[in-house]
């Protein structure tokens, strides 16, 4: 079995927005795919859903932790936001670059964040939406669905339900 691959994290500073906005086109872009409308005019829709997701995340969690996920070498490779309430770690959001997908990377960056859960005694927290395929990686890890919101399910992982977190 190959080892799961390694990441760093770094605070996300304005310098980062024309990344993050890549990264956020990336996850829209089967989407997008199906619609007839100029690049251009994809750019903007995207440009215009990125922003205002930000503005949700950060109203919504203002003490929310939002940072870039580089590879060993430096190189920003995707986004994990998270916030660690008292009583539960939410991941915000998490996404990787395509190239980046398909490797562990996500699965490592998740499971780090249930061996958190479990050395504070937190669950952890995700809305997915229902067709999303890392759907298979949150039932393989354990969590489970809370409530069904349109396209969203919140989905939660306990500790106690869980006493130590596989890796590999």
């Amino acid at each position: 079995m190959m080892p799961a691959p390694t990441y760093r994290l770094r605070t996300a500073t304005a310098h980062d927005r024309p990344f993050l906005l890549h990264v956020y086109g990336s996850t829209r872009a089967e989407e997008l795919a199906q619609v007839d409308w100029s690049d251009a005019e994809k750019a903007r829709f995207v440009e215009m859903q990125f922003d205002a997701q930000a503005t949700h995340y950060r109203e919504t969690y203002p003490d929310g932790h939002y940072e870039v996920i580089e590879s060993p070498a430096g190189e920003p490779i995707g986004r994990l936001y998270l916030h660690r309430g008292n009583h539960d770690l939410r991941i915000i959001d998490i996404a990787l670059l395509p190239a980046w997908c398909g490797r562990g990377l996500g699965s490592r960056i998740v499971r780090d964040i249930l061996d958190e859960a479990v050395a504070t005694g937190r669950t952890v927290s995700i809305h997915v939406e229902i067709f999303n395929p890392a759907n298979r990686l949150y039932d393989r890890l354990g969590f489970e669905p809370v409530e069904t919101r349109g396209l969203y399910r919140l989905m939660q992982w306990a500790p106690q339900q869980h006493r130590e977190v596989c890796h590999g």
